[in-house]
């Protein structure tokens, strides 16, 4: 018998049912990922299944004895007490438990999670937090988990960690992420809710897609079908019936059957078609870093002795672990906080847009559209006016949706929404801090591709792997003792790179011979990996970037050879001497990365 068993079970709250009759079986040992769009219903069967909500019909039958826990999706706000007391508050009421044994079982779970029991819950970062909830949720021991989006505010190392965990002491749980790597590595089932109906899928996620879409493909060509046949038999009931034949009556009863299944069919949930295109180009160089540190007053430095030359066209993602400082460097880079030393110097044009992790740019009381237009009925998109709503439809609000207050948005709503007001004027420097929290994987897929044909300069911060190999041409990482490194690549370069040196560590401790290890991605007896789409694009442009950096360069020399620009501030020439003297370690970089691109698209 299945652990849980849902049988044809329906929820609405107004409009269309959510679930739509649904049957699901839930068996031991198996990892299950629930898949859709933002509002599909994936939080509302969680619920349902975790027995907090009951349907408003069918029935949910578990298996006698079954224990069931969840983690949330947000941290409650009302949780206080130390660790171990949040912990065992995770008991079962009906487990009449002696204290020696709650505090044993309470042990054993925050040990397995590396947690502080002694420290107080309200002080822990938001990581930490969600590890605490872990452990109580674990405290029944649990036949099925079910966590809502585990990977919230979580930084990539503990991700990963998450990840090794439930593989390997937690034998069923059912989760909904957006994390696209989160759920390669766990799911070996994949369930999609999809206009109210459940469909299973015993394979990868890649190939989920792949049929997936072939679903909708034949169901497009179906419709297709029953509308053509519809028209023609609603111009034959116009033309008139001659003779109430049998034929001809049960000819209308067909038709009238017709009319009622195309006009109940569900429309699959539209994808947004925004687009981005960057404002008037900036200089050759966005931002100049020198010497930059920084710390809060009476804490430690956040950031040490940065120095580091922006270029235009460059998309760097800024990895860390939560607390390093990656907020905090990208408002320094932005000019949204000042230094304690040194100096950001902005390049010539330079148009920065901030997305603001935090959503502090909404205004919670204005609507939608008002959020956006400030009033008025229409927008410039690309230089072409649009009617507000028609320009947030792209962005997958109805009208009815836009006249809605902010405050009653969902998280994926409220991004969606931030989408929308800056990618109205875009400028041509994007600071980006993670912009991909609450959205749903088509909509980041979207996004994906937006950021990837941006002509500007993109900065962005992020804990989404998937996101960040895709995007990213380049990645900035917090190290530790607030010490940042350059290195090329999206996560996966980067990755390649520490667990080499790691690697060369342990082999030096065990007293091996240490091998030399480049900055660049280690080598490896196993086929180089692909060129995805991003760096195929980026081998394309690399050789167009040295190209302007060497006439950049020539320039330089001949100003600086011209007796007549020795008439200028000093200034400016103490500029153009800083900038000459960094270029030839710009185009050593852009030269290594352009021999790396061209091995692995060779197959070296």
């Amino acid at each position: 018998m299945a652990l849980v068993s849902l049988q044809n079970v329906s929820i609405r709250f107004g409009g269309d049912p959510l679930l739509d009759n649904v049957t699901l079986n839930i068996e031991r040992g198996e990892h299950i990922c629930l898949v859709g769009r933002n509002g599909s219903g994936k939080s509302t069967l969680l619920r349902v299944i975790e027995g907090v909500l009951e349907p408003d019909s069918g029935e949910v039958v578990l298996q006698a004895g079954v224990r069931i826990a969840a983690l949330p999706q947000e941290v409650p706000t009302d949780i206080s007490g130390t660790v171990r007391e949040v912990v065992e508050a995770g008991m079962p009421r009906q487990a009449e438990a002696e204290p020696w044994e709650k505090r044993t079982s309470a042990n054993s779970a925050i040990t397995r999670l590396g947690l502080d029991p002694g420290a107080d819950f309200a002080s822990l970062s938001g990581g930490l937090k969600r590890r605490c909830l872990l452990a109580r949720a674990l405290m029944c021991e649990p036949d099925l988990l079910i966590l809502d989006e585990p990977t919230n505010h979580l930084d990539i190392d503990s991700v990963e960690w998450l990840e090794k965990f439930l593989l390997s002491r937690v034998p069923t749980f059912l989760f909904v992420t957006h994390d696209r790597v989160f759920l390669r590595h766990l799911a070996t089932r994949i369930i999609d809710i999809d206009r109210g109906k459940l469909n299973g899928w015993d394979c990868d996620y890649d190939t989920f897609l792949r049929r997936k879409q072939q679903v909708l493909d034949d169901e497009e060509a179906v419709y297709m079908r029953m509308g053509k046949l519809l028209r023609k038999e609603e111009a034959w009931l116009r033309r008139g019936v001659k003779a109430r034949t049998t034929r001809n009556e049960g000819r209308v009863r067909a038709l009238m059957e017709l009319r009622k299944r195309f006009g109940e069919r569900r429309l699959e949930l539209g994808i947004g078609s925004f687009s981005l295109q960057a404002g008037e180009r900036s200089g050759n160089r966005a931002l100049r870093v020198k010497n930059l540190a920084f710390s809060y007053p009476g804490g430690r430095p956040l950031i040490r002795d940065f120095s580091l030359d922006i270029l235009r066209g460059e998309r760097i993602g800024i990895i860390g672990p939560n607390g390093s400082g990656k907020s905090t460097l990208l408002k320094l880079l932005t000019g949204h906080l000042q230094p304690s030393s040194g100096e950001v110097i902005p390049g010539s044009n330079l148009d920065i847009t901030y997305f603001d992790q935090l959503r502090e740019q909404l205004d919670d009381e204005l609507s939608v559209a008002d959020n956006v237009a400030e009033g008025r009925e229409t927008v410039v998109v690309n230089g072409v006016s649009r009617h507000i709503h028609s320009y947030l439809g792209d962005f997958l609000f109805t009208p009815e949706r836009a006249r809605t207050p902010v405050k009653a948005l969902s998280g994926g709503e409220r991004n969606r929404l931030l989408l929308a007001r800056h990618f109205l004027h875009p400028g041509n420097f994007l600071a980006l801090d993670e912009p991909t929290n609450d959205l749903d994987i088509e909509t980041l897929d979207l996004l994906e591709e937006q950021l990837s044909l941006f002509g500007g300069t993109i900065l962005l911060v992020s804990h989404d792997r998937a996101f960040l190999n895709d995007v990213a041409t380049s990645t900035l990482v917090f190290e530790g003792d607030g010490r940042i490194h350059p290195y090329p690549g999206g996560y996966d370069d980067w990755r390649a790179v520490r667990d080499a040196r790691a690697a060369a560590v342990r082999e030096a401790d065990s007293g091996a011979k240490r091998p030399a290890v480049a900055d660049g991605p280690a080598s490896s007896t196993e086929k180089p990996r692909r060129l995805s789409y991003n760096e195929k694009r980026e081998l394309e442009g690399l050789p167009g970037r040295i190209e302007e950096i060497e006439a950049e360069e020539a320039e330089l020399n001949a100003r600086l050879s011209d007796p007549e620009a020795y008439r200028r501030p000093a200034a400016d020439i103490t500029v153009w001497q800083a900038r000459l003297n960094a270029i030839p370690a710009e185009l050593e970089r852009l030269m290594a990365r352009w021999v790396e691109l061209e091995a692995r698209a060779d197959g070296r």
